[in-house]
């Protein structure tokens, strides 16, 4: 696509594209000339205008003259035409102290989560570490509301997760202590992949003809085991795509706050990052997922022990300041293996 457009058009959809991002107003050839101080008259970066409209790099929104960009418009601007700069100073040394290898795996992953958040001002995730080899140390139930469960799940002797899960009916917390005991017997020492086949087995045989303890270990240690099959992510900051939510797309944020606790659409896209190189930008429908069409991702893989384990990045505007955004993305996701490999 660059190659279709000069420089001089080029550089007008840069500044355009900036003064867009910066204040979120369409943006007038006048103000282009004026904020964007730009060597030509207005009469040529309306005649430039028009000729990046007929190729689909901005657009002109019906209750205004000035212009926005596509995503088209967005793709060639973040290809070709910034420039990102690696992190330094204080920001990187800030950063570098909020990942301390010092802190079991979970507290990591959600402080690059939260951090994520903090510094691009968008929403923050990361998914959990998918390891080959994950051993069940140990697991406890404790019962809180409206059937739900908390599971503290003890893997590899030291690290330790916690999630809730679902069931059919409530437990009482003696129930849960001896459907603990009985896994904690029957899978401790071996990994979670063993603990799920097995679990398939007896998923196969007559509930009926089990125990009333059997049948409670049946449920939650298949919701236990299930949930660590799906993987999952943590997520900060979802309050704060809020802020640069117009008032007609509140509909679209409340979508994509569902999308968010669904998790499986948003789970799968991060997925498909961790077979990726580097950074990756999806804008708005290159995502693939109606829910993200007014929105950017832009991640990066991390690792553990020479593997990638998982990924992290943001979920935010296509308005966006990609040239900040994308390094602090590269540099988390550097740091949170260099955590993870120091421990």
């Amino acid at each position: 696509m660059s190659d279709l457009v000069n420089d001089r058009a080029q550089q007008v959809l840069k500044s355009l594209i900036d003064l867009y991002i910066r204040d979120g107003q369409p943006v007038g050839s006048k103000a282009l000339v004026e904020e964007a101080n730009l060597p030509v008259s207005a009469a040529t970066v309306r005649n430039v205008m028009a000729d990046l409209e007929q190729h689909g790099l901005i657009t002109s929104p019906h209750t205004s003259a000035g212009r926005v960009p596509t995503q088209t418009g967005y793709r060639l601007f973040v290809d070709n035409l910034i420039s990102v700069q690696p992190l330094q100073g204080a920001t990187l040394d800030q950063m570098k102290g909020l990942l301390s290898p010092e802190t079991n795996s979970q507290h990591l992953i959600e402080s690059a989560s939260q951090l994520l958040s903090d510094v691009t001002a968008q929403a923050g995730l990361v998914t959990l570490p998918r390891r080959e080899q994950t051993w069940l140390t140990q697991v406890e139930f404790l019962p809180l509301s409206d059937n739900r469960i908390l599971v503290v799940l003890v893997v590899n002797d030291q690290e330790v997760q916690n999630r809730v899960i679902y069931t059919h009916r409530p437990y009482s917390r003696e129930e849960l202590q001896d459907a603990a005991r009985v896994i904690n017997e029957t899978y401790a020492g071996r990994t979670l992949e063993e603990a799920r086949e097995n679990l398939l087995g007896s998923m196969a045989s007559d509930r009926e003809k089990m125990d009333a303890l059997m049948r409670s270990v049946l449920e939650v240690a298949e919701q236990t085991f299930q949930s660590e099959e799906e993987g999952g992510y943590v997520v900060a900051g979802q309050t704060r795509l809020l802020d640069s939510a117009e008032p007609g797309n509140m509909m679209k944020i409340r979508d994509l706050f569902d999308a968010f606790n669904e998790k499986r659409e948003i789970l799968h896209l991060l997925d498909n990052c961790v077979r990726a190189e580097g950074v990756q930008i999806f804008i708005g429908q290159e995502s693939g997922y109606d829910v993200l069409d007014d929105y950017s991702v832009i991640t990066a893989p991390y690792q553990e022990g020479g593997q990638v384990v998982g990924v992290l990045g943001v979920i935010g505007p296509t308005r966006m300041a990609y040239d900040r955004v994308i390094p602090i993305v590269d540099a988390t996701a550097r740091m949170l293996s260099s955590a993870l490999n120091s421990k």
